[in-house]
């Protein structure tokens, strides 16, 4: 497992992959020359972000495909009484969450069960959701389409209004150069909306790719905290090793089983994948439950508040048998501070990706 550390980060520098796409401005664009369009129709690079590992989802963008998405995306049509969108619950000022709700609201006004997770960067996750339920990207839509709290749509229903909107038509047709409307096009057309979404121009990408980025001498304590007492389970530059773990934010695992209703193992018991912290400071209520407002209430819980359950993570024991991370308050809020250099107001601000 990586450290998630400036020499570490260093020296993934030289790993740049590099995917040809026909479009679309994201805030990794390497343009070749300034002044132009971002969304003009032409052939050109986006880089990987040098620190990050290697991709687990590839998705081939076009412009056409991209807009489709994006317009699918923030369109309340995909629900039932055409009232909630995707954006509805993933709002970009605040990573693709949604902004100081516990618990988001669905379908007549109905209240899902966990906290909506941020979308970004989407493309490195092996498993989607708090669960793990999904593992291929362009089925991700599928779960709050089809769920009774969430959009309450039937697929082919969803189709049949697709197909009688002469813009839609348009556009599918634009993109995918056939006059069809289905699933594959559907799902493919938001997989690229949703893959675009990359974040990786926080000042502290900035630090470790030296391209000009600062920490202060409080932030690099927190990261030297960070790495000691943190990065095993948000591991890498992703800040997630994508697991799934019990960080004993309850006692009881039965009325939430977590990645055990995928796998039906008894381990998994009350897991949860491990979320990425980037964006932390804007993503808010945290945790699957949305149990904590603040991040000095997650760093407390981790000091002081961890509860034993049998499936709790052992990196949450101590050799002792006491539950928690050895966190002053000192070291505590000097992580706070690291946290908060994985904004990324680039992302959270790019055009390309609003409504």
């Amino acid at each position: 497992m990586k450290c998630v550390c400036a020499d570490s980060c260093h020296c993934l520098t030289s790993v740049v992959m590099k995917i040809h796409l026909i479009l679309l401005a994201t805030v990794m664009v390497l343009l070749t020359s300034c002044g132009k369009d971002p969304m003009a129709e032409r052939a050109f690079e986006v880089a990987i972000p040098a620190n990050f590992p290697e991709m687990k989802h590839e998705v081939k963008f076009t412009k056409e495909g991209f807009n489709l998405g994006k317009k699918l995306f923030y369109d309340p049509i995909l629900s039932r009484d055409n009232t909630i969108s995707c954006g509805s619950c993933h709002q970009q000022h605040v990573a693709f969450s949604h902004a100081d709700h516990r618990f988001s609201h669905g379908i007549d006004n109905q209240l899902g069960k966990r906290n909506a997770t941020s979308l970004q960067n989407l493309m490195w996750n092996q498993d989607f959701f708090w669960d793990g339920g999904v593992h291929d990207m362009g089925q991700i839509p599928f779960n709050p389409i089809q769920n009774p709290v969430e959009m309450d749509e039937d697929l082919a229903v969803l189709l049949q209004k697709l197909r009688a909107n002469d813009e839609y038509r348009r556009m599918f047709k634009s993109a995918y150069k056939e006059d069809t409307i289905n699933l594959a096009y559907f799902t493919d057309a938001l997989s690229q909306f949703m893959g675009a979404l990359i974040s990786a121009n926080s000042r502290y990408d900035k630090y470790v790719r030296g391209e000009g980025g600062q920490l202060s001498e409080t932030e690099l304590r927190g990261l030297t905290n960070f790495k000691a007492k943190c990065s095993s389970c948000h591991a890498t530059d992703l800040f997630t090793d994508n697991s799934f773990r019990n960080n004993g934010i309850s006692t009881s695992i039965e009325s939430d089983k977590g990645h055990y209703e995928i796998v039906l193992l008894p381990k998994y018991k009350g897991t949860f994948k491990v979320p990425t912290l980037r964006n932390i400071e804007k993503t808010g209520p945290y945790m699957h439950t949305g149990s904590f407002n603040t991040l000095e209430e997650v760093l407390k819980h981790y000091a002081q508040g961890v509860k034993q359950t049998e499936t709790l993570d052992k990196a949450l024991i101590k050799e002792d048998g006491s539950l928690g991370i050895e966190l002053s308050e000192t070291e505590q809020a000097e992580i706070i501070a690291f946290l908060k250099t994985l904004t990324d107001e680039e992302f959270l601000n790019n055009k390309s990706f609003s409504e």
